[in-house]
């Protein structure tokens, strides 16, 4: 699909990738409408594109009222959408014990529950065109569940899998489904504790800059599937032929992973100046 004068809906535009890709669409040609919840980061994204090839409209999500927003948004652009990106996402690194329960809602409903509704609502729009897409940005995690990583990859499997299910149940349709996988990314997504864990496990990562680049490629090409980098690219497939064998790999790796995401334990001193500590 040529990006040349169409118009693509980006969520999570003003993020560590979400910026960068925002960028690389306009670079190919194509107009942006950028979603975000906050407005003083959306504001910037359009100072540096030609004037009008990016709009930009402050909506959360994950909440029906953002839907409805970004929809609305959607209806107005000249020329009609032809391409959502759902490349928003929360973040979550803990031990699975220690986790809140109210973040882990949080987050099912911002990496799963959102972008299936919000393609529900903008399908009808995507259907009209002769060719359209729904790319999701996804993550290695999406296909090898890391410990450490337990709600944020199961976010992640659901939305491979909604993408694998609706990219056959429209299989007859204009529109294409993809799943672009990157893998670590150099960018604020990434808590102090991740960056030590991937320092120590040398763990490779990737510039944004970069990484925008390959998933502009691959919406332009069609690639249904696309894992970023090597040995991830190795390891995600290996996952699902031998998964014993990537078990034993990462159990090597527990240790230390545990080490990175428990959380840090509160340090009480025994005779605090000015204070009576209750026995």
């Amino acid at each position: 699909m040529k990006l040349i004068a169409r118009t693509i809906i980006v969520t999570g535009a003003s993020g560590g990738i979400g910026a960068p890709l925002c960028a690389a669409l306009i670079k190919a040609g194509a107009r942006v409408l950028a979603v975000g919840r906050d407005e003083s980061k959306l504001r910037p994204l359009a100072q540096h594109v030609p004037a009008g090839a990016l709009q930009w409209v402050a909506a959360d999500v994950a909440t029906p009222d953002g839907q409805a927003h970004i929809l609305e948004a959607a209806k107005a652009m000249r020329p009609a959408p032809s391409a959502l990106v759902i490349a928003h996402a929360q973040s979550a690194f803990g031990l699975f014990e220690e986790q809140d329960p109210d973040a882990m809602s949080r987050l099912v409903q911002t990496n799963l529950i959102a972008p299936m509704q919000l393609i529900r609502l903008l399908l009808p729009m995507l259907k009209m065109q002769q060719q359209a897409a729904v790319a999701i940005v996804g993550s290695t995690f999406g296909s090898l569940a890391f410990p450490g990583f337990a709600s944020y990859s199961a976010s992640k499997f659901g939305l491979r899998g909604l993408t694998e299910a609706l990219a056959r149940e429209y299989a007859d349709s204009s529109v294409r489904f993809q799943y672009l996988s990157p893998r670590a990314t150099r960018t604020p997504f990434n808590s102090a504790a991740v960056d030590a864990l991937n320092e120590e496990l040398k763990v490779a990562s990737d510039a944004p800059a970069d990484v925008a680049r390959q998933l502009v490629q691959a919406l332009e090409k069609g690639v249904p599937r696309l894992q970023l980098g090597w040995p991830e690219k190795l390891f995600a497939r290996l996952n699902g032929l031998v998964p014993g064998l990537v078990d034993r790999s990462l159990r090597a790796n527990l240790p230390a992973i545990q080490r990175h995401a428990r959380r840090p334990r509160p340090t009480f001193q025994e005779n605090p100046p000015h204070e009576t500590l209750a026995r």
